[in-house]
């Protein structure tokens, strides 16, 4: 399958630069898998789609402020820090640029030179291993908080700011360890979440921390060819206990986002059955991939030759998702992580 399958003309102008004035007029591409049928409406609208006894699940990690902007001690250039995973308390991986002259051995400074990193090894994924040091008495997420911005995706062409703080955020954000957000999950408020609830349709957490592999281009001209950066994911008890309650009354199984199909799909045994468990997962999900845990998804609409592209496509067929998308172009929807969503049953 080649990569150049999952193409398509997408105007620069209708990539989101910002969020909607407000969480919930983001608009919803509603497309029925068995028919072909699409609806176009407004995002509150997705409750209208939801039936008593269906299940939601959504992603509950947070954004941390993971970019930074440093100065080399040796020559007081400007080095762009973006960090990926910590490998153990103080030592991360991290994307580095520009790269080429930071050799290993070199400091930099951040802020006032309260935090300091010593940039180590290149990884195998492209990155580097740094070493942080915070000043006498200094915590370093408390540094972190201070000195960070919000690692906004590369295709939005500015700097973050205070705006971003919030709505680069889901409202039911809980634990700490995301580069990226689960764009999805941005278009629920609170009164929308409370709305669902009292139809009858229950709501699940998991979790998967994104990393930064999301944006990754797939740089092979085989699909089956791509390796996943490896993201850590979590399924919890009650979770488990919830979908096995929803499968036996009939319900449906409604993932929000690619990162809780991934999730659900990583801890689904071969029998069908979805297990509590945590672990690193590599899973890509491309067409041909047979769906064993997910009945639903609300996504965004994703990058031409993505690997989220090739997930929604193996959910709802690659000819009928392109055709959605190239129907989402002519009516000017809004691209990416800012912009419109799909709900597809």
């Amino acid at each position: 399958m080649n990569v150049s399958e999952f193409d398509y003309h997408l105007p620069p102008e209708l990539i989101a630069q910002y969020p909607a004035p407000r969480r919930e007029d983001a608009r919803l591409l509603v497309l029925d898998r068995s028919t072909g049928e699409i609806v176009h409406t407004g995002f509150p609208a997705v409750q209208d789609y939801l039936e008593a006894g269906d299940l939601l699940v959504l992603n509950k990690t947070k954004v941390f402020p993971a970019r930074l902007y440093g100065k080399r001690t040796d020559t007081g250039g400007r080095i762009e820090v973006v960090l990926l995973e910590e490998k153990e308390p103080g030592v991360w991986e991290a994307m580095v640029r520009p790269g080429r002259r930071a050799r290993p051995g070199l400091v930099v400074l951040f802020g006032k030179g309260e935090l300091r990193a010593e940039i180590g090894e290149r990884t195998e994924a492209g990155g580097r291993i740094l070493k942080f040091f915070a000043g006498d008495g200094a915590n370093f997420w408390d540094l972190i908080f201070k000195l960070g911005q919000v690692p906004l995706p590369p295709y939005i062409k500015r700097e973050a700011g205070e705006l971003d703080k919030e709505r680069y955020q889901t409202v039911y954000a809980e634990t700490l360890g995301s580069v990226a957000a689960p764009t999805a999950g941005l278009h629920f408020t609170n009164e929308l979440l409370l709305k669902i609830r009292q139809k009858g349709v229950r709501i699940a957490f998991v979790l998967l921390h994104v990393g930064l592999g999301t944006f990754r281009p797939v740089r092979v001209e085989e699909v089956e060819k791509h390796t996943m950066h490896a993201e850590f994911w979590k399924l919890e008890d009650e979770t488990a206990r919830l979908i096995d309650e929803t499968r036996r009354r009939g319900g449906r199984i409604i993932a929000v986002g690619t990162t809780s199909v991934r999730v659900l799909e990583s801890a689904c045994t071969d029998d069908g059955l979805v297990r509590p468990g945590e672990g690193w997962t590599r899973l890509f999900i491309y067409p041909g991939y047979r769906f064993r845990a997910v009945d639903g998804l609300i996504t965004n609409f994703h990058l031409p030759r993505s690997t989220l592209l090739m997930l929604v496509c193996a959910f709802a067929g690659k000819d009928l998702v392109l055709h959605a998308y190239k129907e989402a172009v002519e009516r000017r929807y809004r691209f990416f992580s800012y912009g419109d969503a799909m709900f597809i049953f």
